[in-house]
């Protein structure tokens, strides 16, 4: 269903926004805009009690943090989520976007920020005793837009992997 959910929101994103994304507006806006229709698909599946947010930080009133052992963590902003702000203990989608022209290491980055905050909760808490981390988001999804050919890519991540890919034009 958040897949579902997703696809829709990305079609009238894509379809609504196409001039604003050739036009190379920032990514920011893009993410905000993104944000609106992923909005009202939320609402036509019911899911009243979340929310979707742009650059949001906090779990439960601290920072968000991504652990890669017990004493190394980076602080993580996604660019959007659907997730429940500490009402309830599900984080639905976390997306991150980046323009085609970025360089491959910010890309890169995001990439292995989706792989982490997909990995299932048991496994992320065994790298630490500390709860100031989120972990467990049931999609993750990599937006690549690429301005110039008018197509984009999607990576969709689950349980801490990659599980596909899919390019097409816009």
């Amino acid at each position: 269903m958040l897949m579902k959910l997703f696809e829709e929101a990305l079609h009238e994103f894509l379809g609504r926004e196409r001039n604003n994304i050739i036009a190379n507006i920032s990514e920011r806006n893009l993410c905000g805009r993104l944000m609106l229709y992923l909005d009202a698909a939320r609402l036509r599946y019911e899911l009243t009690d979340y929310y979707t947010d742009t650059e949001y930080n906090r779990n439960l009133g601290d920072i968000k943090r991504i652990r890669h052992s017990p004493t190394e963590f980076n602080i993580i902003t996604c660019n959007l989520i659907l997730h429940s702000r500490g009402q309830r203990d599900d984080n639905l989608i976390a997306i991150e976007m980046k323009k085609k022209i970025h360089p491959t290491a910010s890309k890169n980055a995001d990439r292995m920020r989706l792989v982490a905050l997909t990995r299932p909760r048991d496994a992320a808490r065994r790298l630490s005793r500390r709860q100031d981390h989120v972990y467990g988001y049931h999609l993750g999804l990599f937006l690549e837009l690429n301005t110039e050919d008018a197509e984009y890519l999607l990576e969709v991540y689950q349980e801490g992997e990659k599980v596909s890919e899919h390019r097409s034009p816009f």
